[in-house]
């Protein structure tokens, strides 16, 4: 955990390696911390491959094992992987949560794949949308110049009483900038 959330992932992996060597149990939680630490560090590679060593050792992948190697990809501009990922979890009957929609919507956004951002963010029930949803959808938009659906995107927003801040009204206005719309 300690390695997690300072971002030291040579740690994590010498920790894994040490427990299987000592034939230490690893769990879910222990695989979490390094691929979290991995995600800190922009280190996708690294975290898909404690991914894949979870399921060769049949230790079980979860909601936030899924968050944090979907949010390793987005740093390291692997939108497809994260998107991957997320597939993936139908697969492993493992349900998603608002972090990993998140986490997957932004990833698209980095990489500006808006439409892919929309298609997460309408899968997302309603109930589950929250700020960062909203923000990452918005900014996606943006970086796309497709003002219209940034505003339409602010008008559900307000409607779903969800808190706009000064991410969401940068992103709108920028959107509108970019579209000549300002």
């Amino acid at each position: 955990s300690a390695c997690g959330k300072s971002g030291n992932w040579e740690g994590a992996c010498l920790l894994l390696g040490a427990m299987a060597q000592s034939r230490v149990e690893s769990s879910t939680i222990t695989f979490n911390s390094a691929i979290s630490s991995c995600e800190r560090k922009a280190e996708w590679m690294k975290a898909l491959l404690i991914f894949s060593t979870m399921a060769r050792i049949t230790v079980e992948h979860n909601a936030i094992t899924f968050s944090a190697a979907i949010s390793a990809c987005e740093k390291g501009g692997e939108w497809e992987k994260s998107l991957q990922l997320f597939r993936m979890m139908a697969y492993t009957k493992v349900e998603p949560n608002a972090i990993t929609f998140n986490a997957t919507i932004s990833s698209c956004e980095k990489s500006s794949k808006w439409e892919r951002a929309l298609q997460m963010f309408s899968m997302m029930a309603q109930s589950t949308l929250n700020t960062i949803t909203f923000n990452a959808t918005i900014s996606a938009c943006q970086k796309a110049g497709e003002w219209e659906m940034a505003l339409q995107l602010v008008s559900v927003m307000a409607e779903s009483e969800v808190e706009l801040d000064m991410m969401t009204t940068g992103a709108a206005v920028s959107a509108c900038e970019k579209g000549g719309e300002w």
